[in-house]
């Protein structure tokens, strides 16, 4: 069974009266611990691709699958419940609350979902990125590259079945984006699933399979030349 399953997806926006097609009859298959990287121009679906794989946007047609569970039969609480378990976010802007310390900033998925040991775990998925003696740092005082570790350890902490990431080296230097990318590789390589959108080719490379979207439609799906075996680390 697919981890995540697209099938013949359409996304329509209606804008004053005229109707915009971001998605144009999508379908995608991405299997438990694959890295596929999502690329295309502005306005190609990729983004409106990645809300609903995240389900933050709704398909206007077609089904969407995750883990055998077809959303379109759960109401709104039953997805917030369903996105907080199972896919974890890293975004851009890394999106931490300033004032509030790195550990704290990691325990917010828990808080909404009333787990009880939220410490030990945001201590662990800080540990699991490399800053868990940076656990009690303001966002102020962490450089771009370890806030962007912040938000990879608050996307583990829930222990999901998948990872979106959405542009996530796009706020950082060529060289802190090739550590961000690294660690994302050995989360692939370890198992996780990992969903990365980004425009770049030289950091979609880093994933396994490269998913080109043009005019709201799957233009290319295939293996990247020398991308490494599923289950293979760094």
């Amino acid at each position: 069974m697919a981890l995540i399953e697209l099938r013949d997806v359409e996304k329509v926006y209606r804008m004053d009266g005229v109707e915009v097609w971001a998605l144009r009859g999508v379908s995608l298959r991405i299997d438990a611990g694959e890295f596929v990287a999502i690329m295309g121009p502005s306005g190609s679906g990729k983004s409106t691709c990645m809300n609903i794989l995240g389900l933050l946007d709704r398909p206007t047609a077609g089904t969407y699958r995750l883990d055998g569970t077809d959303t379109s039969t759960l109401d709104d609480v039953a997805l917030a419940r369903l996105r907080n378990r199972r896919i974890g976010f890293v975004f851009q802007s890394f999106n931490l609350l300033p004032r509030t310390p790195a550990v704290e900033n990691v325990e917010l998925p828990m808080i909404y979902a009333g787990v009880a040991d939220r410490r030990a775990r945001a201590l662990a998925a800080l540990e699991q990125v490399g800053l868990r003696e940076r656990a009690g740092h303001l966002p102020t005082q962490l450089s771009g590259g370890e806030q962007q570790r912040v938000a990879i350890a608050r996307a583990l902490v829930m222990r999901p079945a998948i990872i979106l990431a959405d542009e996530p080296t796009g706020n950082l230097d060529s060289a802190t984006a090739e550590e961000i990318m690294g660690l994302l590789r050995d989360l692939a390589g370890g198992g996780m699933t990992i969903v990365l959108v980004t425009h770049e080719a030289d950091i979609a490379a880093h994933a396994r399979r490269l998913v080109q979207f043009r005019d709201g439609r799957i233009v290319r799906d295939a293996p990247l030349r020398g991308a490494p075996a599923r289950g293979a680390g760094r």
